[in-house]
């Protein structure tokens, strides 16, 4: 019961805006985070600077990895400019929680779930048993110690954490880190947050020295000049984010003519493609059709509907639009509201 003898906890602040803004002011403690993100999207990166971050805090944070030795978390950290980070290369959870104990930090790291065991627990590592038994001590290790805890989880090829269900009714926050990894945006979404709201949306850049905050619009140097691009207002949770919407025509080579579409719905601009052939006049047949976002950043907004067919008939008259902006969703009978 929380009343005057039980104030509410301060949230632990880890000198990552747009990590804080995600997680509703800082990391609860007692509490746990299981942070999910395909392969190479920078999870371990973001992990091993909000450890380096808390280095300088009365109890540091604890990195425990199964997937890296520590002379690799060494040269990641070097190359990242991180200094001071209590690092553990072990896979056994109890030689985890014992370490964990001795140095009792404010946060502990487990670089992944689904790479650590019980050795109590039979089942090779990654196994629906494996994980739940170490997800479970993990968990109340941190409750019981006060110590916050962060789990990192893969994912499946349909984009859901690796493991049992269960992992992710266990934890407290769920956070999943998207981007198209050959590009450098990357984007911080909260899917559950016992402790706040979940619209809210953490922007990044990937760079060599390791994920920048973003609180920027995504425009670049953009000046509109060239045909086949204008501005697009969109909003990622509760935040407002300015990109450019780009497209390109051009005649087909092969007998097929390509749709090429990143950051928006196939589907969408070939819907796209008919209103403006059937209410602009505007012919779109045996030419190759290129639609992209900026920064690698998807758009499911309808008012991008707009946007997106004005780049298109820019590029198809070859007549840049300008400096210009544009919000609209375009509906089947041609309107726009």
């Amino acid at each position: 019961m929380v009343g005057a003898g039980n104030p509410p906890v301060d949230p632990l602040v880890t000198g990552i805006d747009e990590l804080d803004r995600v997680l509703g002011g800082g990391l609860i403690p007692g509490s746990t985070v299981l942070l999910g993100g395909e392969p190479g999207i920078g999870k371990s990166t973001l992990l091993l600077q909000v450890a380096s971050a808390l280095s300088s805090s009365a109890a540091p944070a604890l990195l425990a990895t199964a997937e890296e030795s520590v002379q690799q978390i060494g040269l990641r950290a070097v190359r990242l400019g991180s200094s001071d980070v209590n690092v553990l290369a072990e896979n056994e959870v109890g030689t985890i929680i014992e370490h964990s104990v001795a140095v009792r930090p404010s946060v502990l790291i487990v670089d992944s779930i689904q790479t650590v065991m019980s050795s109590n627990t039979a089942g090779v590592p990654g196994g629906i048993n494996q994980v739940r038994e170490s997800a479970s001590r993990l968990v109340r290790h941190a409750k019981d110690s006060g110590s916050a805890l962060i789990l990192v989880g893969h994912v499946t090829k349909d984009g859901a954490i690796a493991g049992p269900k269960q992992l992710e009714h266990l934890v407290d926050v769920v956070l999943s880190l998207e981007g198209e990894p050959s590009l450098g945006l990357r984007v911080l979404r909260s899917q559950k947050n016992r402790f706040g709201a979940t619209h809210q949306v953490g922007l990044f850049e990937m760079t060599e020295q390791g994920l920048v905050e973003l609180q920027k619009p995504l425009l670049g140097d953009w000046s509109g000049e060239v045909p086949g691009t204008v501005a697009f207002a969109g909003v990622e949770g509760r935040r407002s984010v300015l990109v450019e919407v780009q497209a390109l025509v051009s005649a087909s080579s092969g007998p097929q003519p390509r749709r090429s579409v990143k950051g928006v719905s196939v589907a969408r601009v070939h819907q796209l493609l008919a209103v403006l052939e059937r209410h602009a006049g505007l012919s779109f047949a045996g030419l190759d059709v290129f639609v992209n976002i900026s920064g690698g950043l998807r758009i499911t907004e309808p008012a991008a509907d707009l946007p997106i067919a004005l780049a298109l008939v820019s590029s198809l008259l070859d007549r840049p639009l300008g400096r210009v902006g544009v919000v609209g969703d375009v509906g089947l009978n041609g309107s726009v509201t």
